[in-house]
């Protein structure tokens, strides 16, 4: 089972849409394909630069793809529903269940009101995800005084987590338009899947910062 045959299924990518028609539905941000895409490649290069074996990266780029469908369901407890969708299409698809386990406990723990790098794709999924700020997923650009989550993610002018193998760090670095929202702001909303962010940069053995114009702020 690869990427590409996940990438490719019509069944798979039905599901995403329909996810990110409920969530558009909703007001929330976009969780469509470039969403998605973005995750699994964040995912997959994290992992390769840490030197994890390439089928561990395949996994991640697999779970990095899937992790959101759950939000068809409902966005409540969305992680859990994901990875039951999940662990019955890998399945029925034919995946070894050790592989079937990996992705489906990884979409399980993703979110960070009960999510956990209880494995290394896991935590690749965890830090790539929280770490897709940017203004282009900001549906509606018209009433963002009305929404935080708009409000900041529109702010956010540029955004890139920077790994270094070498000196051990991951770093998310953003620019934020301090017009648009204030720091404190982002904190507000982003604080505990920033210190998500961190327990998983600990299980790859990485030490976690958020630099936001410039400033070390964790």
């Amino acid at each position: 089972m690869t990427f590409r045959q996940i990438r490719d299924s019509a069944e798979i990518s039905a599901y995403i849409q329909k996810a990110d028609e409920a969530m558009r539905e909703i007001g929330y941000t976009e969780h469509s394909f470039p969403h998605v895409r973005k995750v699994a490649q964040g995912a997959a290069a994290i992992l390769t630069e840490l030197g994890f074996p390439e089928r561990t990266v395949e996994l991640a780029r697999i779970a990095g793809y899937m992790h959101d469908i759950g939000n068809m369901v409902n966005r409540h407890d969305h992680a859990h529903s994901g990875a039951t969708l999940a662990f019955e299409i890998l399945r029925r698809l034919g995946m070894e269940p050790e592989e079937v386990a990996s992705i489906t406990s990884a979409i399980g723990n993703h979110d960070e009101e009960t999510g956990a790098p209880i494995n290394a794709v896991a935590a690749a999924l965890i830090l790539s995800d929280k770490c897709d700020v940017r203004r282009s997923r900001v549906r509606d650009n018209k009433n963002l005084a009305m929404d935080i989550h708009d409000r900041v993610n529109y702010a956010v002018e540029s955004g890139a987590l920077d790994l270094d193998s070498a000196e051990g760090i991951a770093a998310l670095r953003l620019e934020i338009d301090t017009n648009q929202c204030a720091v404190m702001d982002y904190f507000e909303i982003f604080l505990t899947r920033m210190l998500l962010c961190r327990r998983a940069a600990e299980y790859l053995k990485l030490r976690f910062k958020l630099v936001i114009n410039g400033v070390e702020l964790l």
